[in-house]
């Protein structure tokens, strides 16, 4: 048990070094070395299943979260409290948002910026997360207990789900031999699609049909939805976007992404209650529209584009799109506004506009629409009232580092984003 022990710390200081370039390795795509996350002898304080942690993602967060953390680091999903601002920029966010509650808005007509709406209210009390009584009993649009949310609500812990060499998922089947998250898979010489007989690990290690939560919630997943990363994506966005190719299939154990995601938010779908955005619908007209819109008063002649890609509104590709095709587009070295746009049949999907973890803007949006502008005169807002005003660098970093002049350039004036498919600026 000890020389065990050893050997995790030892990895896990040499994945926080940059040592390695596989740190999803722990995992493997599916579940894990069982001595990281149980201990035999010594569960914490109050913990249950011989947990590491005292709550289920406690024990996510002992590895997820680490304190002596400076900047963007690999797997890291969370930022400690002593970071006043938050430092993780993986595709998903940074649940450390929501507990960043801003005194002041960069709306002046606002009286304040609660945390607890930036993101999913996780449950990991050694980390300081908690449904608060400012949170609703339920998710909202759906019936999800929030009190018993964690990163298992979404994640499967011992990562059963599968994928097998002709793209179907199943939680029985081959043995699982690397993750099937990444663009280039490099574990134990996997390749992918696998080879038959073996499996590669769903996306994310995200749960799907018929999946029930330890404590016996069941939220209701149709399958799991598709999707390729590349191998280096939580980083700064300063200079280039990171891309995660989303993919649109619902068949073979899998689900649209939307339609995942209304397993708890079902009445936020299209025609169901009073959220009619549509979802899991092809971008018809509005992908031209994409793909020639460069900023506010700035497109290109219309139908013109053929890239326009930013990272700050993705979509979901076609249908017919493979994991070999997605992993074709999966990248982190694109230029704002790069990268191949969408087609007519690609579609617009729930994490278009929100991140899946949290943000660092109210109803965890990738942008600020808070405000008439996102950047004025080729600047973030800068709030300066209160204890704990939303500056210009908290700004930057929701952003990901993103330059102001990304926008429209040195003197830019962008609206918000919804004009990224709707061009109405």
């Amino acid at each position: 048990m000890k020389t065990g022990k050893v050997t995790l710390i030892i990895l896990a200081a040499l994945l926080a070094l940059g040592v390695s370039t596989t740190s999803y390795a722990f995992h493997a795509g599916g579940v894990a070395e069982c001595g990281g996350c149980h201990s035999m002898h010594s569960p914490a304080a109050n913990g249950s299943y011989l947990l590491v942690g005292s709550d289920q993602s406690s024990a996510c967060l002992s590895c997820h979260e680490k304190a002596s953390d400076t900047g963007p680091s690999s797997y890291h999903v969370s930022s400690d409290d002593a970071k006043p601002i938050p430092l993780q920029r993986s595709p998903g966010g940074d649940f450390a948002w929501v507990k960043r509650t801003f005194t002041t808005s960069t709306n002046p007509t606002s009286v304040g910026e609660q945390g607890n709406l930036h993101g999913h209210n996780i449950v990991a009390a050694d980390k300081g997360y908690f449904a608060t009584a400012s949170n609703n009993a339920t998710a909202p649009g759906g019936t999800f207990p929030t009190a018993a949310f964690g990163c298992h609500s979404c994640h499967d812990p011992h990562g059963k789900y599968r994928r097998d060499s002709n793209g179907a998922i199943a939680k029985t089947g081959g043995p699982i031999i690397a993750s099937g998250s990444y663009a280039v898979t490099t574990s134990g010489g996997a390749t992918d699609p696998p080879a038959p007989g073996l499996t590669l690990g769903a996306y994310r290690l995200l749960a799907g049909a018929s999946y029930t939560t330890a404590a016996g919630q069941t939220p209701g997943f149709s399958g799991v939805p598709m999707a390729k990363a590349p191998n280096t994506y939580n980083r700064t966005e300063a200079a280039t976007e990171t891309r995660v190719a989303y993919g649109v299939a619902g068949a073979n154990g899998h689900s649209t992404w939307s339609n995942w995601c209304g397993a708890c938010h079902g009445q936020m779908h299209q025609g169901s209650g009073a959220y009619v955005h549509p979802v899991d619908t092809g971008l018809g007209g509005h992908a031209a529209t994409y793909k020639d819109y460069l900023s506010s008063g700035n497109s290109l002649p219309a139908g013109t584009g053929t890239n326009g890609y930013t990272s700050l509104v993705p979509f979901a590709t076609d249908a017919s799109a493979t994991y070999s095709t997605l992993a074709g587009l999966a990248t982190n070295n694109l230029a704002y506004n790069a990268g191949p746009g969408p087609a007519t049949n690609d579609q617009v999907m729930c994490l278009s506009c929100h991140r899946a973890h949290a943000s660092g803007f109210p109803e965890m949006l990738r942008w600020n629409m808070e405000t008439t502008f996102i950047t004025q005169n080729g600047a973030y807002p800068n709030g300066t009232a209160g204890a704990t005003p939303k500056t210009s660098a908290v700004h930057l970093a929701a952003y990901y580092d993103r330059p102001p002049a990304t926008f429209g350039g040195a003197n830019g004036y962008q609206r918000v984003l919804c004009n990224k498919c709707h061009g109405q600026d």
